[in-house]
């Protein structure tokens, strides 16, 4: 597993929260950083796919500029030329790479073997994906490091639900020996559940981007890490 020292730093703290920057504008997105990194030095920052879409992989090189020592994923969701992505994403300096998992084996491949080299790490995301249990199982064949089960912001709105609801499959694929990530809508009072069944990395969006004090909303999420019941 390709996890470098920030990476491991965190990790090592045990469950760990990743705040998901998935907005336009990335001063806004520093600010926020900043913010959430008062907290604690152990929590990962995600550069969110708009926010990529917004501005490019500067939004990458700039909060790796700002922050040298943090953990940084960024959320590519790779879909083709897997390996081309993970090289664009770690000369940027991000730790973690994310990978479309309802694609082909062929782009979680060469996103791996690119990975391998460069000394990151490789997420598949399963946004869409119908049977994730089935799904985990080969990309951990494959090489891949964390597995994210990951219920989209439309789905969240449309259906009502939330990353709670995938609770009860994350222990079945922690046992393959992949981390897992849980993201869509989470919330303190929902991180205890998602946590309790072992959730690795817990995401965090909206709760603590859209707060007017993302120090404070962060600070309760850290706290209900460790609120199990």
């Amino acid at each position: 597993m390709p996890i470098n020292a920030r990476l491991m730093r965190v990790l090592s703290s045990g469950a760990v929260l990743q705040v998901a920057l998935d907005l336009l504008d990335l001063e806004r997105a520093v600010r926020i950083a900043h913010e959430v990194l008062r907290v604690s030095p152990n929590i990962i920052i995600e550069v969110g796919t708009p926010l990529i879409k917004s501005v490019g992989m500067e939004a990458v090189r700039r909060l790796r500029r700002e922050f040298t020592d943090a953990a940084i994923l960024a959320d590519m969701k790779a879909a083709d030329v897997g390996g081309l992505e993970v090289e664009m994403a770690a000369s940027a300096g991000a730790d973690v790479v994310t990978v479309l998992g309802a694609v082909g084996d062929e782009v979680v491949k060469e996103a791996v073997g690119r990975a391998r080299e460069l000394g990151v790490a490789v997420q598949v995301d399963t946004i869409g994906v119908k049977d994730v249990a089935s799904r985990a199982r080969k990309v951990k064949e494959i090489g891949a490091d964390i597995i994210g089960l990951h219920v989209g912001i439309d789905v969240q709105r449309r259906r009502g639900v939330t990353a709670a609801s995938l609770a009860p499959s994350i222990r079945g694929i922690k046992s393959l020996g992949l981390l897992v990530s849980v993201a869509g809508g989470l919330t303190p009072e929902t991180i205890p559940i998602v946590v309790e069944h072992g959730a690795d990395i817990v995401v965090v969006g909206g709760y603590i981007t859209r707060s007017s004090n993302p120090y404070e909303a962060a600070k309760r999420c850290v706290e209900a890490l460790g609120a199990r019941g």
